[in-house]
């Protein structure tokens, strides 16, 4: 109970609402309220029974005995009314050593689930990840075919991979399918949650392959008329490798050089390269050595 006080002394109220809504009905609040949340728990029950794919966002963590052991849930809401999904049915292979990573790694995300019990005693529901994620593939396999173009949400960053979710199947992707020209750390130019357009480039019983190459603007060959056997031209070091250092000339096109003997470079040093061949067989690739450190 509010107090407010007016300078005619003090009044004991239910809230604001009472003074500044003529005709509030705190009785009639309460009754629309229990109407609300009983809606909630309807749509809870509907999604049960039908086992429909529910999105929500995972708020957090928490451990709660489920199925007579401890373990770790993820804490989603709908409306008032906490729902518990196990890391066993989080989509996520509990006995990885990085489960748990993998696992707060969605926290703050929209996530789909399906309802396996709920109690409204409990006010409280226990959902699975893992159940939604496997129809949602069901579907996607259905649609999906060689060509077919799809966004791709990035779940995990590696150096050189990628691992992102094209709806409930997880597909690998390596640097060279994300770029046509060199790529040193693909952690610094994708994160957890990055929306990547890609094309499906194969579909076996195994794996599903996805590539963002077929659908940017292919840079070979038309670029190799601007670099010619003998020409000197002014790049940026894109990476350094124990087999070589790569040269970016432009987007896409880089070049790759032997490493120097008296000096070394760093990633992002302006240098100066000739160009010794270019090789357009089995890829294109070309081969400089550099003559001259900028910077």
């Amino acid at each position: 109970m509010t107090v407010i006080k007016n300078e005619r002394g003090f009044y004991n109220m239910s809230g604001l609402n009472d003074i500044l809504i003529e005709g509030y009905n705190p009785d009639k609040v309460a009754e629309l309220e229990r109407e609300r949340q009983y809606d909630v728990w309807n749509d809870i029950a509907k999604a049960q029974q039908t086992e429909r794919i529910v999105g929500e966002q995972l708020i957090g963590f928490e451990t709660h005995r489920i199925n007579d052991r401890k373990t770790l849930c993820g804490v989603v809401r709908i409306g008032k009314v906490k729902g518990l999904i196990p890391i066993d049915e989080s989509g996520i292979n509990p006995n990885d050593p990085y489960a748990l990573n993998k696992f707060r790694a969605l926290a703050n995300m929209q996530i789909q689930f399906i309802i396996l019990r709920y109690s409204m005693e409990a006010d409280m529901f226990v959902a699975s990840r893992k159940k939604a994620r496997d129809l949602t593939a069901q579907i996607t396999l259905s649609k999906i075919k060689e060509g077919y173009n799809i966004y791709c949400v990035v779940r995990e960053v590696e150096k050189g991979h990628l691992i992102g979710d094209i709806g409930g199947i997880d597909v690998h992707v390596p640097a060279f399918e994300l770029s046509y020209g060199w790529v040193d750390d693909l952690r610094a130019m994708y994160k957890h949650g990055d929306h990547i357009r890609v094309q499906v480039t194969e579909i076996t019983d195994e794996k599903i392959k996805v590539s963002r190459k077929p659908l940017m603007e292919n840079p070979f060959p038309e670029c190799l008329s601007r670099y010619v056997p003998n020409g000197e031209y002014v790049g940026t070091v894109s990476g350094v490798q124990a087999y070589g250092i790569f040269v970016a000339l432009e987007e896409g096109v880089d070049c790759l050089a032997q490493h120097l003997k008296f000096q070394s470079v760093e990633k992002g040093s302006k240098v100066l390269v000739r160009i010794l061949r270019v090789e357009t067989k089995g890829g294109n690739k070309i081969h400089a050595k550099i003559v001259r450190v900028m910077v």
